[in-house]
């Protein structure tokens, strides 16, 4: 049976990281370890977490150089055969959620990413609405102009493929990752499963700005800035053609 690390990178999380925390913790496969990252919080997240200590949880708390930085030191002490980012308030979409997954292809078989749907949720994990953008059929690098189609929780890594984030990029790496990963990859599996549920809080005005900046720079790295400057002008016709979509 393959192995899945799950890593949650934490500051001050202790509103949401018990959720994370059980949801690992209550999977019905075995094959699993939880790695936790904490950037040394002054609340009580550290106290949640050890609630929690068994074998297969490890987790350290001291000062990083940010999000990305805290992943990379993480995904280097993990052990499994794949790798799932999940973040503090996030949870798994159900208690078999890992082992539907690690059951959606061969036992002999061993793809480089795995990928599925996202359900968002509120801050008690009511079902509010399926993520607006839905995972495609089939995955490739190129899929990405369109924006980022696979939430980057429910975007499952083999360990042997991973790079580490770039950290010059401070709100959006995980775009810039899942592109490099997605054209790294020889064979991409759609589990065709909902893998993630997604805590619905909202990124700061100051900070989707800075993060939409960063996103229109990656896409005009991979694919050429008249292209991202086309798509862009598509998806402002498709927010005021579906405004709620």
């Amino acid at each position: 049976m393959k192995k899945l690390s799950v890593i949650t990178v934490t500051y001050n999380a202790e509103r949401t990281i018990e959720r994370t925390l059980r949801s690992v913790y209550e999977q019905t496969c075995s094959h699993v370890e939880h790695i936790i990252v904490d950037g040394k919080s002054t609340d009580a997240t550290v106290e949640l977490i050890r609630g929690y200590e068994r074998p297969s949880l490890k987790w350290i708390s001291e000062p990083d150089r940010g999000l990305y930085d805290a992943m990379n030191k993480a995904a280097a002490t993990a052990s499994g055969d794949y790798l799932c980012f999940l973040n503090a308030g996030d949870t798994f979409h159900s208690p078999d959620t890992v082992q539907q997954m690690l059951n959606s292809f061969g036992e002999n078989d061993f793809p480089d990413i795995l990928y599925g749907e996202t359900a968002i949720v509120d801050e008690n994990g009511n079902f509010l609405h399926m993520r607006r953008l839905r995972a495609p059929e089939t995955l490739t690098w190129k899929s990405y102009k369109q924006g980022m189609l696979v939430c980057h929780q429910a975007f499952i890594v083999r360990r042997e493929l991973f790079e580490p984030y770039d950290l010059s990029y401070r709100f959006s790496s995980d775009f810039d990752w899942c592109i490099r990963m997605t054209k790294k990859a020889k064979h991409i599996h759609n589990t065709h499963l909902t893998l993630i549920n997604y805590l619905n809080e909202g990124m700061t005005t100051a900070n989707r700005k800075a993060s939409l900046k960063e996103r229109y720079e990656i896409m005009s790295k991979y694919y050429g800035p008249v292209s991202t400057f086309l798509h862009h002008v598509w998806f402002v016709v498709r927010a005021l053609i579906n405004p709620e979509k």
